[in-house]
């Protein structure tokens, strides 16, 4: 089941692996590629909707000088000023989305718009580098990790960067509308991603921005990051669902082009994490009291396990957890507590 891509400067930059232009989507609706230095994503597509008083962004960028100015141009180009935004609506919390927010604000006064459960995710950030690292390290060692990858791991982002992030000035859920000129965006509360990942529906055109929630080639993260994180996968599934139930006539991503086709690419992205649960399942049956680490190294990724960098495997760690606690939920698998945390097939 293949999409039809509407983006096709997106798709071919994404092909040569340079930036794509500034585009014009519709009547006073545009798109704004804004580069992610040094990451493999490349870009965020911010997307610019033209109101009576001036523009609201759907995403703001990464939080750096080239990103910065990228954004700045792009509005500039076709006939505005960052002083003109009135709001940003955020997809997520994540720093790739939210990054250049508050500098945006700090231009123009703009109101920043997030849901209610990413911006308690931001209140939860430690206060210091030194201890979000040693977070992160206990618990990778929790789930298997060998202390000198735990210690590489939890040190392989820049995460200075999150610290201390601006708070959103509007606090979202699901069902509240945004006017944005002669458009009304409905948020579309998505978690998965992140517990407040947010899409925003504009019915009358029937355009879904999806921020990193469907994408047109990858899945997003699926994660569980740390203790008690509740079921992120049943939510990301629920979630595809919901979305699946809107009519939508094209899909406006935050991540390399836009496309048609909503309903084949969330059946291929529920199929990859059906066979995901199934390939985990009879990983488990091999033998019982394993850890996730273990496991996450036997799965079959995109590339081979020992290409993987340090903060890869923290992330495929992640995913593996977040499809554990999945079958742990049907019943399928069994988790001991210890040190460090085993799974084993759950008792018939």
């Amino acid at each position: 089941m293949s999409i039809e891509i509407t983006g096709r400067e997106q798709w071919q930059a994404w092909q040569d692996g340079v930036l794509p232009p500034v585009e014009r989507v519709a009547d006073g609706l545009w798109s704004i590629p804004v580069p992610i230095p040094d990451n493999p994503l490349r870009y965020v597509l911010v997307y610019a909707l033209e109101a009576a008083d001036g523009l609201v962004l759907v995403d703001a960028g990464w939080d750096a000088e080239e990103s910065w100015l990228a954004l700045t141009r792009g509005i500039t180009s076709f006939g505005y000023s960052v002083a003109e935004v009135r709001t940003v609506l955020v997809t997520h919390y994540h720093g790739d989305h939210f990054g250049l927010a508050g500098r945006i604000r700090e231009a123009s006064d703009a109101r920043v718009a997030m849901h209610s459960l990413d911006a308690a995710e931001l209140k939860s950030i430690p206060d210091s580098v030194e201890l979000w690292a040693g977070a992160i390290g206990d618990h990778l060692r929790r789930h298997g990790a060998p202390e000198g990858m735990a210690r590489s791991a939890a040190g392989g982002l820049e995460l200075e960067r999150h610290l201390r992030p601006p708070m959103p000035d509007l606090l979202l859920e699901d069902g509240m509308t945004i006017p944005a000129g002669g458009r009304e965006l409905r948020a579309v509360w998505t978690p998965g991603h992140t517990p407040g990942h947010t899409c925003f529906y504009e019915e009358g055109q029937r355009l879904l921005f999806s921020g990193d929630h469907v994408l047109p080639r990858i899945t997003p993260q699926i994660a569980v990051v740390r203790q008690g994180q509740g079921d992120p996968l049943s939510d990301f599934l629920l979630s595809l669902e919901r979305l699946d139930r809107l009519s939508v006539d094209e899909v406006l991503p935050a991540h390399e082009y836009r496309f048609r086709g909503l309903s084949r690419r969330v059946a291929v992205m529920a199929e990859h994490h059906a066979q995901r649960l199934k390939e985990l399942h009879s990983l488990l049956g091999d033998g019982p009291g394993v850890t996730a680490w273990t496991l996450a190294g036997q799965l079959s990724w995109s590339r081979p396990w020992d290409s993987f960098s340090p903060t890869n495997r923290r992330f495929a760690l992640a995913e593996t957890l977040a499809h554990f606690r999945l079958l742990e939920m049907r019943g399928e698998a069994h988790r001991a507590e210890g040190a460090p945390v085993s799974w084993s097939l759950a008792a018939a």
